[in-house]
């Protein structure tokens, strides 16, 4: 604000030396004198802090202007309605006061100065006015953004908490998971062991004196042996994850990451037994799934992403299709034949097509891999 006010000054400040120049018949030195005098009062004003130093200066500015303009050059009395500006602004900050600066002095002025006077403070007005305007526009955006940083901050750091939580629990949940298949293979499959070996060391002992006890004692260890072993079985079962659980899940995970990672909007759907999909299948899908998304970012200019995997009767279908500029003629790359001989080593294909975006549909036998 205050290069707004010397600005206003200096240039008002030229005017009337100007004026007085052309107007005096000879050069007259009071007016150099006058001029540098209101300079030296003036240029301490926006370089002193406190306010008390600086309402004094402004005063004495204002007085000096009125002496100025009574006994010397009338046309001083331009530059008093700015001092009545600050004066306004440190003091009350109010419209009226704003007002009263611009029409106080007109009694002061002379009158063939009123038109010339009226001007120069309404445009000092308008430039105080727009200073003071700019200055707390940008005082306002520097608190917003002083308030973004700290929301910034402030979410980064639940950021990291939540993920230092979601480490912790998974941590836990891990040794949770442990904890209880530790204490079912205790509980089931170890009894059912130590059941069978004390029945062997008595079928043993009764070997020689009483074969037929020890036959029976014999079958019974065998019977429960084998019922730990379909114990130990359907433990690895239900601890085990289904093939498609894992291959719908990391495909889920690429899909989440990408959306995170870039401002791709990516989706992901899936139709039919997924059951039918081997692991080894599940793999050609993920690393051909992978190999398109980097096709679509680096050539596609694409902005949204879809992935689709559709197990029919003779053919698994898994397509990734783009939004993206396409092209009419598809030249095969690394990339590409990557993805087809991956297909290729498991009965299937893959089918390229850049007329609409870009897609790449890998076609799979069910039953194969």
């Amino acid at each position: 604000m205050d290069n707004w006010i010397i600005g206003n000054k200096a240039g008002l400040l030229a005017y009337i030396i100007a004026v007085s120049l052309f107007s005096a018949s000879k050069f007259d030195a009071w007016h150099v004198l006058i001029a540098l005098i209101y300079i030296c009062i003036n240029v301490p004003i926006p370089i002193l802090k406190r306010t008390e130093p600086r309402l004094l200066l402004i005063a004495l500015s204002a007085a000096f202007t009125i002496v100025c303009s009574y006994w010397l050059i009338p046309a001083f009395i331009l530059l008093l309605p700015i001092n009545l500006y600050e004066l306004a602004w440190m003091v009350n900050k109010k419209k009226i006061a704003f007002a009263l600066a611009l029409l106080a002095p007109i009694p002061l002025v002379p009158s063939s100065l009123i038109a010339v006077y009226l001007l120069a403070a309404f445009l000092s007005l308008l430039v105080h006015a727009g200073g003071h305007a700019s200055i707390e526009k940008m005082l306002r955006l520097q608190n917003e953004r002083e308030t973004m940083r700290a929301d910034i901050q402030k979410l980064s750091r639940s950021l990291n908490e939540n993920k230092e939580y979601m480490r912790q629990s998974e941590y836990t949940i891990k040794l949770e998971e442990r904890n209880r298949v530790s204490q079912q293979i205790h509980d089931d499959i170890g009894h059912s062991m130590a059941g069978a070996l004390i029945q062997m060391e008595a079928s043993k002992r009764l070997l020689g004196t009483d074969p037929d006890k020890a036959a029976t004692l014999l079958r019974n260890a065998i019977s429960i042996s084998k019922e730990g072993l379909e114990r130990i079985r359907l433990t690895l079962r239900d601890i085990k994850p289904k093939s498609q659980e894992l291959g719908i899940n990391r495909l889920r995970l690429i899909v989440d990451d990408l959306s995170v990672k870039t401002a791709l909007r990516a989706t992901l759907s899936h139709e039919g037994n997924m059951d039918a999909i081997t692991p080894i299948q599940w793999k050609i899908i993920q690393e051909n799934a992978m190999e398109s998304i980097t096709n679509s970012l680096k050539y596609g200019q694409a902005t949204g992403i879809h992935i689709e995997v559709h197990v029919l009767n003779k053919f698994i279908k898994a397509v990734v299709t783009d939004n993206g500029i396409g092209t009419d003629k598809v030249i095969k790359g690394l990339g590409i034949a990557g993805m087809e001989e991956r297909a290729a080593a498991a009965g299937g294909t893959v089918i390229v097509d850049g007329t609409k975006g870009f897609s790449v549909t890998t076609l799979l036998p069910v039953g194969r891999g």
